[in-house]
């Protein structure tokens, strides 16, 4: 009888054991290596498979530090509304697949803007003024080129604030280009033939057709109208000295924002929101310029052979990468929440 119950509480042992053990790898696997620090890459960086093959993807392009980071904080919006998303669509609240078809075409967005759509001639716009040369770049645009030009050669300007006008051009230029990769996807996705920003008459019909059905297209393209209005005035009266705020998505929404139906109280809220918003984005050009720096010394010492110096280089690296990528998505989220809330009152003002 004794052999019998010792065998049966070895075996219970062994069992209890063995899910101990099952315990702890499940646990591990859920929680992404969380514990075991800088594993998470083991499990994939991202929740949604798909957003994983495609940051893999980026890492084997040759993409600098910053714009990698930048990839990351655009990635992980993505995820954060796709996760939200799901959520949506298990309660039944997605039944005509708006919200699923506006994701994908936010996915594409990110992908072309990123150069990862196949195409030869799909190049980011480098929107982080980490470069200080302006004439090797161009602008795309002969409006825009040609109240560039007057600017710089107007004598209204100090050097400082042909800087600051040159962010707000090339801030622009993006605006023009993420609007016609999302006219691209949208004309595409319904069978329409592709269009973009063009002057010609013959495309107003087949715009109003897209822009009446989505939303998002017409928003971005009343920022483009202001925003050249805005230019257009600036390259010819200069800076006026009362302005408050200098970066160019602060401007872009503080000027959308008047246009909007808020309260004259809501409207200093919003003002004081931006001011902070502002600071943000301002930290986060500093860590992408400290980023950038530390990337160029990392591939110096990795040429020096000295192992000691090289792994001071790669913490203080890994460091500004993830603090970068951290700002990234803040900065993003805010702007994706201000947007919102503008967005919502321009409606009302079409009701």
């Amino acid at each position: 009888m004794a052999a019998p119950r010792a065998l049966a509480a070895l075996a219970a042992a062994l069992l209890l054991a063995a899910g101990v053990q099952a315990s702890k790898y499940s646990r591990e696997a859920n929680e992404g290596l969380a514990a075991a620090g800088g594993k998470r890459r083991e499990t994939g960086e991202f929740r949604v498979v798909r957003l994983n093959q495609v940051w893999e993807k980026a890492q084997r392009l040759q993409l600098s530090a910053v714009k990698l980071a930048e990839l990351h904080s655009d990635l992980k919006i993505q995820e954060k509304d796709e996760l939200s998303w799901k959520k949506l669509k298990a309660e039944g609240l997605d039944e005509d697949g708006e919200k699923e078809a506006k994701l994908r075409r936010n996915l594409n967005v990110i992908m072309t803007k990123y150069g990862m759509n196949g195409k030869k001639d799909s190049q980011l716009v480098d929107t982080n003024y980490i470069k200080d040369g302006t004439e090797s770049d161009t602008l795309d645009d002969p409006r825009l080129e040609k109240l560039w030009s007057k600017a710089k050669t107007s004598g209204k300007f100090s050097d400082e604030e042909l800087d600051k006008l040159w962010r707000e051009f090339k801030h622009h230029k993006e605006k023009i280009r993420e609007y016609n990769i999302l006219l691209e996807t949208v004309s595409r996705t319904e069978d329409i033939h592709k269009n973009v920003i063009n002057p010609s008459e013959e495309n107003l019909v087949k715009e109003e057709i897209l822009h009446n059905k989505h939303r998002e297209l017409k928003d971005k393209l009343r920022s483009i109208n202001q925003g050249f209005e805005r230019l257009r005035k600036v390259s010819h009266q200069g800076y006026d000295t009362t302005s408050e705020f200098e970066e160019p998505r602060v401007i872009d929404l503080w000027d959308m924002a008047k246009s909007a139906n808020f309260t004259e109280k809501e409207l200093e809220s919003f003002r004081e929101e931006l001011k902070h918003f502002e600071a943000k984005i301002e930290k986060h050009h500093h860590y992408q310029k400290q980023l950038e720096i530390s990337h160029q010394k990392l591939k110096h010492v990795e040429g020096t052979g000295d192992k000691d110096h090289l792994n001071r280089n790669k913490e203080k690296y890994a460091m500004l990468e993830e603090k970068t990528k951290e700002l990234g998505y803040k900065v993003k989220k805010h702007l994706q929440d201000l947007s919102s809330r503008i967005s919502q009152g321009l409606q009302h003002n079409e009701l």
